[in-house]
């Protein structure tokens, strides 16, 4: 099963560009399962329906988020009427939407999807992200009720990101890691056979500070004072994600490498799909 992750969309640059280049991608690489961070969309804070939809209807079969999904108020009550958008599972009981759902690939497998958020330097501090998988994983087990399951785990800390793949390595297809919005190099698969990266990087302008134009960020390292608001940068995107191979048989990862398409870092393939 192929199955490609897109990390997080900012701005009208990051999302346009997705919707332009995912139809083609989904096509040429025979893809049976995609996923998109959706939470930094609108204006690089939140999402709204229309984005949403407009992501769904570009091929996602998922929209993630994370600490940003409530920026856009109307986030509070479409999640209730949409099964492919997911919110951090481990936000309190009573929380509107959900945060992990089972789907169907386009070969009929079935793929548990969570959205977790980290602790560590995040803001709000949600439930026990590990106590949170454990459940989850004790609900739908790997080749049980799931034929492949796979985990956004949204946070800051990469010894979080690693130590919760580690959690889970053996009992999830793929664990990738959200919100830093910078690819990283360390693409693998753990010991037990789970796909693991610490971030899949942002889709959208690299010329840039995390997709925000680096002029006010810039302004408030060197003087400490705002002199405006953060605007999503509205340059030429890059598309970067990460492709995974998982078994039929097992479930469990084969293969994993980036994808990176666009306007400033080297573009990349995953070269299985080739």
């Amino acid at each position: 099963m192929r199955l490609l992750f897109l990390g997080d969309m900012v701005g009208k640059t990051g999302r346009t560009a997705v919707w332009d280049r995912l139809p083609g991608l989904i096509s040429d690489l025979r893809l049976d399962f995609v996923i998109v961070n959706g939470e930094n969309a609108a204006g690089g804070f939140g999402i709204t329906e229309e984005i949403y939809l407009e992501t769904i209807n570009a091929g996602a079969d998922v929209v993630t988020t994370g600490n940003h999904v409530w920026d856009q108020k109307e986030a509070v009550s479409f999640c209730e009427r949409h099964d492919q958008f997911l919110r951090p599972a481990n936000y309190p009981a009573g929380t509107p939407g959900r945060g992990s759902s089972v789907y169907y690939a386009r070969n009929g497998a079935r793929i548990l999807v969570a959205n977790v958020m980290g602790r560590v330097f995040m803001h709000p501090e949600l439930d026990d992200p590990f106590k949170c998988a454990e459940g989850i994983l004790a609900a739908c087990p790997l080749k049980e009720q799931a034929d492949a399951i796979v985990f956004d785990f949204h946070a800051e800390a990469t010894s979080e990101k690693q130590c919760f793949g580690h959690f889970v390595d053996g009992r999830a297809s793929f664990v990738v890691g959200t919100h830093t919005h910078v690819p990283t190099a360390d693409h693998q698969i753990l010991n037990g056979g789970t796909a693991y990266m610490s971030d899949a990087g942002m889709c959208g302008d690299y010329d840039s500070s995390l997709g925000m134009d680096k002029e006010e960020p810039l302004n408030r390292f060197i003087s400490k004072m705002p002199k405006g608001r953060f605007e999503a940068a509205t340059g030429p995107a890059t598309i970067c994600g990460v492709g995974v191979e998982i078994s039929d048989r097992t479930g469990l990862a084969e293969k994993i490498a980036p994808l990176r398409l666009g306007a400033r870092l080297s573009e990349t393939i995953p070269q299985f799909w080739v």
